[in-house]
Protein backbone atom coordinates (compact mmCIF):
# COMPACT_ATOMS: atom_id res chain seq x y z
CA UNK A 1 0.00 0.00 0.00
CA UNK A 2 3.05 2.35 0.06
CA UNK A 3 1.90 5.92 1.77
CA UNK A 4 -1.53 4.52 2.02
CA UNK A 5 -0.08 2.99 5.29
CA UNK A 6 0.53 6.21 7.07
CA UNK A 7 -3.04 6.73 6.95
CA UNK A 8 -4.28 7.04 10.72
CA UNK A 9 -8.18 6.60 11.50
CA UNK A 10 -9.84 7.93 14.44
CA UNK A 11 -13.20 9.91 15.72
CA UNK A 12 -13.79 13.18 14.71
CA UNK A 13 -16.82 15.38 15.20
CA UNK A 14 -19.68 15.80 13.35
CA UNK A 15 -18.91 19.18 12.03
CA UNK A 16 -15.37 18.57 11.10
CA UNK A 17 -17.06 15.29 8.83
CA UNK A 18 -19.85 17.00 7.67
CA UNK A 19 -17.51 19.39 6.30
CA UNK A 20 -15.49 16.93 4.48
CA UNK A 21 -18.89 15.72 2.91
CA UNK A 22 -19.36 18.89 1.63
CA UNK A 23 -16.34 19.25 0.13
CA UNK A 24 -15.22 16.13 -1.34
CA UNK A 25 -18.63 13.61 -1.40
CA UNK A 26 -19.93 13.79 -5.03
CA UNK A 27 -23.38 15.07 -3.39
CA UNK A 28 -21.90 17.40 -1.76
CA UNK A 29 -25.00 16.52 1.06
CA UNK A 30 -24.81 15.63 3.95
CA UNK A 31 -26.79 12.58 6.06
CA UNK A 32 -28.24 14.16 9.82
CA UNK A 33 -28.63 10.68 11.05
CA UNK A 34 -25.59 9.61 10.86
CA UNK A 35 -23.60 8.91 14.63
CA UNK A 36 -20.56 7.69 14.09
CA UNK A 37 -17.65 9.86 12.44
CA UNK A 38 -14.26 8.83 11.26
CA UNK A 39 -11.26 10.80 9.68
CA UNK A 40 -8.70 9.88 7.55
CA UNK A 41 -5.62 11.95 8.30
CA UNK A 42 -2.37 11.78 6.09
CA UNK A 43 0.48 14.06 7.54
CA UNK A 44 -1.19 15.48 10.39
CA UNK A 45 -4.06 16.41 7.86
CA UNK A 46 -7.81 15.50 7.87
CA UNK A 47 -8.26 14.82 3.97
CA UNK A 48 -11.33 12.72 4.29
CA UNK A 49 -14.17 11.24 6.42
CA UNK A 50 -16.65 8.22 6.94
CA UNK A 51 -19.86 8.81 8.57
CA UNK A 52 -21.89 5.27 9.88
CA UNK A 53 -25.37 5.13 11.44
CA UNK A 54 -29.00 3.84 11.06
CA UNK A 55 -30.33 3.07 7.77
CA UNK A 56 -33.50 5.14 6.84
CA UNK A 57 -35.72 2.38 6.41
CA UNK A 58 -34.36 0.17 9.44
CA UNK A 59 -37.10 -2.49 9.55
CA UNK A 60 -36.39 -2.89 5.92
CA UNK A 61 -32.57 -3.32 5.62
CA UNK A 62 -32.75 -5.27 8.83
CA UNK A 63 -34.83 -8.12 7.16
CA UNK A 64 -31.44 -8.84 4.97
CA UNK A 65 -29.76 -10.70 7.74
CA UNK A 66 -32.36 -12.95 9.75
CA UNK A 67 -32.46 -12.73 13.09
CA UNK A 68 -30.32 -9.47 13.38
CA UNK A 69 -30.92 -7.44 16.23
CA UNK A 70 -31.77 -3.43 15.93
CA UNK A 71 -28.19 -2.28 17.15
CA UNK A 72 -26.30 -5.25 14.94
CA UNK A 73 -25.58 -3.00 12.00
CA UNK A 74 -24.84 0.57 10.93
CA UNK A 75 -25.35 1.55 7.63
CA UNK A 76 -22.21 3.63 5.96
CA UNK A 77 -24.30 6.49 5.17
CA UNK A 78 -21.63 8.33 3.45
CA UNK A 79 -17.88 8.32 3.07
CA UNK A 80 -15.74 10.91 1.04
CA UNK A 81 -11.57 11.82 0.41
CA UNK A 82 -9.52 14.28 -0.75
CA UNK A 83 -7.51 13.73 -3.98
CA UNK A 84 -4.82 14.27 -2.19
CA UNK A 85 -4.66 11.03 -0.25
CA UNK A 86 -2.14 8.34 -2.13
CA UNK A 87 -3.29 4.99 -3.86
CA UNK A 88 -5.46 2.48 -1.95
CA UNK A 89 -6.30 5.15 0.67
CA UNK A 90 -10.40 4.06 0.66
CA UNK A 91 -9.33 0.58 1.37
CA UNK A 92 -6.63 1.17 3.79
CA UNK A 93 -9.41 3.39 5.43
CA UNK A 94 -12.45 0.90 5.33
CA UNK A 95 -10.38 -1.76 6.61
CA UNK A 96 -9.34 -0.02 9.61
CA UNK A 97 -12.88 1.48 10.36
CA UNK A 98 -14.13 -2.27 10.43
CA UNK A 99 -11.21 -3.08 12.74
CA UNK A 100 -12.48 -0.28 14.93
CA UNK A 101 -16.34 -1.26 14.62
CA UNK A 102 -15.41 -4.88 15.47
CA UNK A 103 -13.54 -3.39 18.71
CA UNK A 104 -15.58 -0.83 19.87
CA UNK A 105 -19.08 -1.87 18.92
CA UNK A 106 -19.33 -5.72 19.33
CA UNK A 107 -22.83 -5.53 18.88
CA UNK A 108 -22.64 -4.58 15.09
CA UNK A 109 -22.80 -7.86 13.16
CA UNK A 110 -22.92 -5.83 9.81
CA UNK A 111 -22.36 -3.10 7.32
CA UNK A 112 -24.82 -1.79 4.47
CA UNK A 113 -24.25 0.60 1.96
CA UNK A 114 -25.04 1.51 -1.55
CA UNK A 115 -23.36 2.74 -4.50
CA UNK A 116 -25.41 5.43 -6.59
CA UNK A 117 -24.03 4.83 -10.23
CA UNK A 118 -26.31 6.75 -11.44
CA UNK A 119 -24.50 9.94 -10.34
CA UNK A 120 -21.09 8.52 -9.68
CA UNK A 121 -19.69 4.60 -9.92
CA UNK A 122 -20.66 1.44 -8.99
CA UNK A 123 -19.37 0.72 -5.96
CA UNK A 124 -15.17 -0.82 -7.18
CA UNK A 125 -13.88 -0.17 -4.12
CA UNK A 126 -15.93 -2.31 -2.00
CA UNK A 127 -15.76 -5.34 -3.95
CA UNK A 128 -11.66 -4.20 -3.34
CA UNK A 129 -12.67 -4.48 0.21
CA UNK A 130 -14.54 -7.65 1.17
CA UNK A 131 -17.96 -6.00 0.48
CA UNK A 132 -20.53 -8.34 -1.09
CA UNK A 133 -22.58 -7.55 -3.26
CA UNK A 134 -26.05 -8.21 -2.65
CA UNK A 135 -28.27 -5.91 -4.98
CA UNK A 136 -28.94 -4.08 -8.07
CA UNK A 137 -31.84 -2.28 -8.93
CA UNK A 138 -32.67 0.04 -11.52
CA UNK A 139 -32.94 3.92 -10.01
CA UNK A 140 -35.64 6.18 -11.53
CA UNK A 141 -35.39 8.04 -7.99
CA UNK A 142 -33.48 11.35 -9.21
CA UNK A 143 -34.24 14.31 -11.36
CA UNK A 144 -31.48 16.76 -12.53
CA UNK A 145 -33.10 20.27 -12.78
CA UNK A 146 -32.72 22.87 -15.21
CA UNK A 147 -31.29 24.83 -12.66
CA UNK A 148 -27.44 21.59 -12.71
CA UNK A 149 -29.30 20.75 -8.97
CA UNK A 150 -30.01 16.51 -8.65
CA UNK A 151 -32.65 15.96 -6.13
CA UNK A 152 -33.54 12.51 -5.07
CA UNK A 153 -37.25 11.69 -4.81
CA UNK A 154 -37.24 10.94 -0.83
CA UNK A 155 -36.51 15.07 -0.25
CA UNK A 156 -39.30 15.53 -2.18
CA UNK A 157 -41.54 13.42 -0.41
CA UNK A 158 -40.82 13.55 3.01
CA UNK A 159 -42.03 16.69 2.88
CA UNK A 160 -44.19 17.20 0.42
CA UNK A 161 -46.25 20.03 1.22
CA UNK A 162 -42.94 22.30 2.11
CA UNK A 163 -43.09 25.14 -0.14
CA UNK A 164 -40.27 25.12 -2.58
CA UNK A 165 -38.02 27.99 -4.11
CA UNK A 166 -37.54 26.03 -7.07
CA UNK A 167 -41.57 25.78 -7.60
CA UNK A 168 -42.12 29.67 -6.59
CA UNK A 169 -43.13 28.75 -3.67
CA UNK A 170 -45.51 25.74 -4.40
CA UNK A 171 -45.12 22.31 -2.63
CA UNK A 172 -44.57 18.94 -4.41
CA UNK A 173 -47.97 18.11 -3.64
CA UNK A 174 -49.13 21.37 -5.34
CA UNK A 175 -47.40 20.57 -9.02
CA UNK A 176 -48.13 16.73 -8.49
CA UNK A 177 -52.39 16.89 -7.47
CA UNK A 178 -51.60 15.86 -4.14
CA UNK A 179 -49.85 12.60 -5.81
CA UNK A 180 -46.30 11.44 -5.84
CA UNK A 181 -45.34 11.91 -9.24
CA UNK A 182 -41.51 12.98 -9.60
CA UNK A 183 -41.78 13.13 -13.40
CA UNK A 184 -44.72 15.52 -13.13
CA UNK A 185 -41.99 17.30 -10.53
CA UNK A 186 -39.18 16.83 -13.60
CA UNK A 187 -41.49 18.94 -16.15
CA UNK A 188 -42.22 21.55 -14.02
CA UNK A 189 -38.62 22.39 -13.48
CA UNK A 190 -37.57 21.52 -16.68
CA UNK A 191 -35.46 18.53 -15.53
CA UNK A 192 -34.94 15.01 -16.16
CA UNK A 193 -34.37 12.18 -14.68
CA UNK A 194 -31.56 10.28 -14.56
CA UNK A 195 -31.13 6.88 -15.55
CA UNK A 196 -29.15 4.32 -14.14
CA UNK A 197 -28.81 1.72 -10.80
CA UNK A 198 -28.61 1.51 -7.33
CA UNK A 199 -26.11 -1.33 -5.66
CA UNK A 200 -26.46 -2.41 -2.67
CA UNK A 201 -23.05 -4.03 -0.65
CA UNK A 202 -22.83 -6.11 2.70
CA UNK A 203 -20.09 -6.53 4.97
CA UNK A 204 -19.77 -9.17 7.62
CA UNK A 205 -18.15 -7.73 10.18
CA UNK A 206 -18.46 -11.00 12.15
CA UNK A 207 -18.30 -13.88 9.38
CA UNK A 208 -20.99 -16.13 11.40
CA UNK A 209 -23.91 -13.70 10.05
CA UNK A 210 -23.53 -14.33 6.85
CA UNK A 211 -24.90 -17.73 6.86
CA UNK A 212 -28.10 -15.70 8.13
CA UNK A 213 -28.16 -13.65 4.99
CA UNK A 214 -31.76 -13.60 2.75
CA UNK A 215 -30.77 -12.69 -0.40
CA UNK A 216 -28.50 -14.23 -2.82
CA UNK A 217 -25.09 -12.93 -3.07
CA UNK A 218 -24.38 -11.84 -7.04
CA UNK A 219 -21.29 -12.41 -8.78
CA UNK A 220 -19.83 -9.19 -9.76
CA UNK A 221 -20.38 -10.29 -13.65
CA UNK A 222 -24.17 -9.71 -12.77
CA UNK A 223 -23.38 -6.07 -13.26
CA UNK A 224 -22.12 -6.01 -16.67
CA UNK A 225 -24.79 -8.82 -17.48
CA UNK A 226 -27.50 -6.36 -16.54
CA UNK A 227 -25.35 -3.03 -17.65
CA UNK A 228 -24.76 -1.53 -14.18
CA UNK A 229 -20.91 -1.16 -14.75
CA UNK A 230 -20.79 3.03 -14.41
CA UNK A 231 -18.27 5.28 -13.66
CA UNK A 232 -19.98 8.92 -12.73
CA UNK A 233 -23.19 8.44 -14.24
CA UNK A 234 -21.81 6.62 -17.43
CA UNK A 235 -21.30 3.09 -18.69
CA UNK A 236 -17.89 1.60 -17.70
CA UNK A 237 -16.36 -0.98 -19.78
CA UNK A 238 -15.67 -4.54 -19.49
CA UNK A 239 -13.37 -4.91 -16.15
CA UNK A 240 -11.05 -7.23 -15.70
CA UNK A 241 -9.76 -9.15 -12.42
CA UNK A 242 -12.57 -10.61 -10.25
CA UNK A 243 -15.39 -8.13 -11.93
CA UNK A 244 -14.18 -5.43 -10.78
CA UNK A 245 -11.91 -2.53 -12.52
CA UNK A 246 -8.62 -1.94 -11.09
CA UNK A 247 -7.84 0.58 -9.05
CA UNK A 248 -5.57 3.71 -10.67
CA UNK A 249 -4.80 5.43 -7.15
CA UNK A 250 -6.32 8.71 -5.27
CA UNK A 251 -9.46 8.82 -3.69
CA UNK A 252 -11.16 10.37 -7.31
CA UNK A 253 -10.24 7.60 -9.90
CA UNK A 254 -11.92 4.79 -7.26
CA UNK A 255 -14.77 6.68 -5.20
CA UNK A 256 -16.91 4.92 -2.54
CA UNK A 257 -20.49 6.03 -3.17
CA UNK A 258 -23.65 5.77 -1.05
CA UNK A 259 -27.10 6.33 -0.84
CA UNK A 260 -27.90 9.65 -2.66
CA UNK A 261 -29.78 12.03 -1.21
CA UNK A 262 -29.99 15.79 -1.48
Amino acid sequence: MGDAKRIVVRPIDRQSAEECIRRWHYSGKTVNNSQLHLGAFFNDQLLGAMQFGPSLDKRKIQGLVENTGWNEFVELNRMAFSDALPRNSESRCLSIAMLLLRKHAPQVKWVVSFSDATQCGDGTIYRASGFLLTGITTSKNLVKRADGVVIHKMTLESNPTKPRQELGGKSYFDITGGRYDLLAYAKATGGITLPGFQLRYVYFIDETARSRLTVPVLPFSELDRVGARMYRGKRAGTSTRNGAPAAVGGATPTPALHRART
